[in-house]
C-alpha cells in the first residue's frame, strides 16, 4: 500500500509537518518494504489553490492513504472524491507515523481539519493582519 506523508523534509526520519497543502515535501511510503519517493510539493508556494494542487499531485502518484497533521477543506474534498484515506493529528516521524498506521493506532478522518488558507499566517496572507497604529 502507497502511504504518503507531509514532511519538512524528504527521508523517513523527517517531521510530520502539520499542514497539507503547503508542506515542503510528501514522503510516498511502500507500506511493506518502507522503500520510499520523495516528492517536493511545488503547490507549498501558490497564492491560492495549494490543498487542491497538493492532492492531485498525490493523486497522481497512486497513494491510498494520506497521514499528515492538518487538512483543508478543498483538500479534503478532492481526496476523498480520489478515494484517499486521510487521517489527521499525526506527529512524529515518516517511519514513526506509516508504523503506528499499519498497527492501528492511527484512524482515518471524517472531515476537514482546518478552514481554508490554513498555514498561509495572520489573515491567510491577504494583509489582513494586525495594523499598526500611529502614536
Amino acid at each position: 500500500m502507497k502511504i504518503c506523508v507531509s514532511t519538512m523534509t524528504n527521508s523517513l526520519d523527517a517531521p510530520v509537518d502539520p499542514r497539507f497543502g503547503r508542506c515542503h515535501y510528501f514522503v510516498i511510503v511502500d507500506s511493506e518494504t518502507l522503500q520510499f519517493e520523495a516528492i517536493p510539493n511545488t503547490a507549498s508556494s501558490a497564492m491560492s489553490g495549494a490543498g487542491i494542487q497538493a492532492a492531485q499531485t498525490i493523486v497522481s502518484k497512486g497513494v491510498q492513504v494520506l497521514i499528515t497533521g492538518n487538512v483543508g477543506p478543498n483538500a479534503f474534498q478532492a481526496l476523498s472524491a480520489a478515494g484517499i484515506k486521510i487521517v489527521t493529528g499525526a506527529s512524529g516521524t515518516v517511519r514513526e507515523v506509516v508504523e503506528r498506521y499499519k498497527r492501528g493506532e492511527l484512524k482515518e478522518t471524517s472531515s476537514p481539519t482546518v478552514r481554508g488558507h490554513f498555514g498561509m499566517g495572520a489573515g491567510g496572507g491577504r494583509g489582513w493582519g494586525r495594523r499598526r497604529q500611529n502614536p
